[in-house]
């Protein structure tokens, strides 16, 4: 089966994907599972519609930490900007009586 675009409005995922009906998916496992593996994301269609991405675990796992959340700190620490040093002076300004 040839790599194909889908124009029908039906595509969620756009690009150029190989995919499978799940007929073919099923008989030809191997095959799906081996190209996924070299890097090539593999759609699986049910119906004519795109159901389910294979992908390998490499591409899954950097997938996965992408949505990690980090805390504020490591974020800030791991900064291309961490190195920084202002020079600016700090400012004091007058305070004035509140009446609470």
């Amino acid at each position: 089966m040839a790599k194909r675009r889908v124009h029908d409005g039906r595509s969620l995922l756009g690009g150029l994907y190989r995919r499978w009906r799940l007929e073919e998916a099923k008989a030809r496992f191997s095959e799906m599972v081996r190209q996924a593996r070299s890097g090539e994301p593999q759609v699986v269609t049910v119906h004519g519609q795109e159901a389910v991405v294979v992908v390998s675990a490499d591409q899954f796992a950097r997938l996965q930490g992408a949505g990690q959340p980090q805390s504020l700190h490591t974020f800030l620490s791991t900064s291309p900007l961490a190195q920084l040093e202002f020079d600016s002076p700090a400012e004091h300004a007058p305070v004035r009586d509140v009446q609470l």
